[in-house]
C-alpha cells in the first residue's frame, strides 16, 4: 500500500529562464500564469525544455531545478528501498521512536492489501501483542521493555508517513528503474510521476 497526499511542484519559471542562460535565449521566452496560478509553458519554452529533456542528464540539468513536495505514507520496506534515491531529496518522517505508543495499533496501520487468510491472521497477533505492550508502556512510561518490545517487533509492513522534496531529474530515475519492479507501491508511485505537470514530456523522455 502507498499513498501519495499533498503533492506541489515548484520553480518551473526559474528553472524554464536558467536553462536559457547558456544561449542567452531569454527573449524568446513565452510562458506564462494561467487564472489559477499555474504555470504554462509557450509553444518555445516547450519546445526546448523537451529537446533538453531528451538529450541527457548533462543537457538536462535545468529539471533538478524543478522541485516537487509530497506527502508519502508507505511500509517500511518500501521506504528502505526508496532511501536508494538519497542524492537531491529531503524526507522528514513520522517518528516511530518518539510516537510508536501514540494511539492505539491497528490492522490499517500496516500495509495488508496482498496478505492471505493466515497472514492476516498472524498479523493480528503480532497487533494484539503489540497493543499489550504499548499499554504498559503508557501506564508507565519508565517501562523501558515494554517499548524494546514494540520498537523490535514491529514489523516492515508498518506504514510511515514522510513529507518528501524531490526534483524532476529524480523522478526520472525513479520512474525508469521502478515502473516494472515487482513491489505494487512502485507502480502506484510511477502512476502519480505521470500525473505531474509535464511528466509525459519532461519525466517519461524515453517513451
Amino acid at each position: 500500500m502507498l499513498t501519495v497526499e499533498r503533492t506541489c511542484v515548484m520553480n518551473f519559471e526559474n528553472a524554464i529562464r536558467g536553462a536559457r542562460n547558456p544561449m542567452n535565449s531569454w527573449a524568446r521566452m513565452d510562458s506564462s500564469y494561467d487564472a489559477e496560478g499555474n504555470f504554462v509553458l509557450g509553444e518555445n519554452d516547450l519546445k526546448l525544455a523537451k529537446q533538453l529533456a531528451s538529450a541527457g542528464s548533462d543537457h538536462r540539468k535545468y529539471l533538478r531545478q524543478i522541485f516537487v513536495s509530497v506527502d508519502i505514507t508507505a511500509p517500511l520496506y518500501w521506504w528502505k528501498e526508496f532511501d536508494t534515491y538519497k542524492v537531491g531529496t529531503v524526507a522528514n518522517s513520522c517518528s516511530t521512536m518518539h510516537k510508536i505508543h501514540a494511539k492505539a495499533f491497528e490492522r490499517d496501520d500496516f500495509s495488508h492489501d496482498r496478505l492471505d487468510e493466515g497472514g492476516l491472521a498472524a498479523l493480528d497477533v503480532l497487533i494484539a501483542y503489540l497493543e499489550t505492550e504499548r499499554l504498559k508502556f503508557v501506564e508507565d512510561k519508565a517501562n523501558k521493555q515494554s517499548w524494546h518490545n514494540m520498537i523490535q517487533l514491529l514489523p516492515s509492513s508498518f506504514n510511515q508517513m514522510r513529507t518528501v522534496t524531490l526534483n524532476y531529474e529524480n523522478l526520472i530515475n525513479i520512474y525508469y528503474a521502478r515502473r516494472s519492479h515487482k513491489l505494487a507501491e512502485w507502480h502506484t508511485l510511477c502512476d502519480w510521476i505521470l500525473t505531474l505537470p509535464y511528466a509525459k514530456d519532461l519525466i517519461a523522455v524515453k517513451e
